[in-house]
């Protein structure tokens, strides 16, 4: 499976942004679409993931009930709605799919694309 994500920038400090990472390859079987993030000097950190329905989530505790994942109805598209930013946002923010369980750890996913960088300012 390719991923590719798009929607980084510069915003602003309580701004708000929204990436998407498209996946493509021609499997058939269900995955889990998951955003990790990788700050300068620090290690790759969970944020989000989703089921192949969508119904189940999972969120990083440093951007729960800030950001919210969404997948489409088809599944292979994936969103991050990223709201009030904050400067300890910025980082390349990276898709990742894994076909079994949703997983907390990078080491749990398969794929991965080439990151989105995402800088908020103060």
């Amino acid at each position: 499976v390719r991923l590719v994500e798009t929607g980084g920038g510069l915003v602003q400090a309580g701004d708000s942004l929204r990436l998407s990472c498209v996946a493509s390859g021609g499997t058939f079987t269900p995955y889990v679409l998951a955003w990790f993030r990788q700050g300068s000097g620090k290690e790759r950190e969970f944020v989000a993931a989703a089921s192949w329905s969508g119904n189940r989530r999972s969120y990083g505790d440093s951007v729960k009930d800030r950001f919210t994942i969404l997948r489409d109805s088809r599944g292979n598209t994936v969103f991050l709605q990223m709201n009030k930013l904050t400067p300890e946002d910025t980082a390349i923010y990276y898709c990742a799919v894994t076909f079994n369980e949703i997983g907390l750890t990078a080491s749990m996913y398969q794929n991965w694309g080439q990151g989105t960088q995402v800088t908020v300012s103060s």
